[in-house]
């Protein structure tokens, strides 16, 4: 006799290869609405499930676990960071958290450049003027923005993205400096050419550019402070691509507003998706709906991770990308 198909439910729409590919290996339960789960439908779908697979928008906090009954084993992440779940309340109920880590690496480090190259260089203000029909010819002193050769990019999180934007950089032209919980290896130091700067505080001081690139938890929630965002230069611009409540956000709009930094590029949000008014109005931050993942072939890999770590927790093994406390 077969042996019985773990019950899997998925949260949101799947790319349809992912999607099809966990109906032949599991008895697999979709959304195809899309509509994401309220806090009730969660509860119902992990009081129903073997394994849970949510993604970044689902808040899987204590309050939840609570109530998910003793049949759910695994949550698996579509998605590389694990802030939306409660992974200690998890682990103390048995039930094992993976996510899928190393896929989106190259995409949020293209799109962490796209942001650098629109803020400093105006893209998205250009853009605009052509669309409302106000280009009327080139002009010396009109739409100045700033070059990047040269100019010192400060990395907040030097693991695989923000390494990944340091070779970047550097093909530009930047000088990569970095503030880490610790040093890199002296191999990937050699070959990013990169400068450790142990105090955040004395790299922000110095920088033209900043790049948020470390993942949200309690240690890093606005580790650029309303205090930290005053040490930077006037001319400076903050990209983030990693978590919104990394940056205290009314202060950087404030900031902004009053010139007091020159510019920013935001992919995600504090309070996302909600997002500051102030930030909506102002015409030197370029704003994107959260894309940094948003390609066909990331997409298909987070599924394929997915997939991954489910099959090898059915078949009685430690899944891959299992997700600790202490790894937090």
């Amino acid at each position: 006799m077969p042996a019985r198909k773990l019950k899997v439910v998925v949260t949101r729409k799947l790319p349809d290869p992912v999607e099809t590919r966990m109906c032949e290996l599991f008895d697999t339960e979709l959304n195809l609405s899309d509509q994401p789960m309220t806090a009730d439908e969660l509860v119902e779908a992990m009081g129903r499930a073997d394994v849970l697979v949510p993604t970044i928008t689902d808040r899987i906090d204590s309050r939840l676990l609570s109530r998910s009954g003793e049949r759910l084993k695994l949550i698996a992440n579509f998605g590389a960071g694990v802030d939306n779940i409660d992974v200690a309340t998890a682990n103390a109920r048995g039930i094992i958290v993976t996510n899928t880590p190393g896929v989106l690496t190259e995409d949020t480090a293209d799109l962490t450049m796209t942001l650098i190259m629109a803020a400093a260089r105006r893209v998205v203000e250009g853009a605009e003027v052509v669309k409302a029909g106000d280009f009327h010819g080139w002009s010396p002193t009109w739409m100045l923005g700033r070059r990047l050769w040269g100019k010192r990019l400060g990395i907040v999180g030097m693991g695989r993205i923000g390494q990944a934007v340091a070779r970047r950089a550097k093909a530009f032209g930047m000088q990569v400096h970095y503030h880490n919980r610790k040093p890199v290896s002296p191999r990937i130091a050699e070959e990013l050419g990169c400068t450790y700067w142990e105090s955040l505080d004395q790299m922000l001081a110095r920088m033209d550019i900043i790049s948020i690139n470390c993942p949200h938890t309690p240690a890093t929630y606005h580790l650029l402070s309303a205090r930290r965002l005053k040490l930077l230069r006037p001319h400076a611009i903050v990209v983030n691509t990693a978590r919104g409540e990394v940056i205290d956000e009314g202060a950087l709009a404030n900031m902004l507003a009053r010139g007091e930094i020159a510019g920013a590029g935001l992919d995600v949000y504090e309070h996302e998706p909600a997002i500051n008014p102030k930030l909506l109005k102002l015409p030197n931050v370029v704003l994107l709906p959260h894309m940094g993942s948003a390609t066909v072939e990331g997409r298909i890999d987070m599924g394929e991770k997915v997939i991954v770590n489910v099959k090898t927790f059915m078949d009685g093994h430690r899944p891959p990308d299992r997700v600790t406390p202490a790894m937090l």
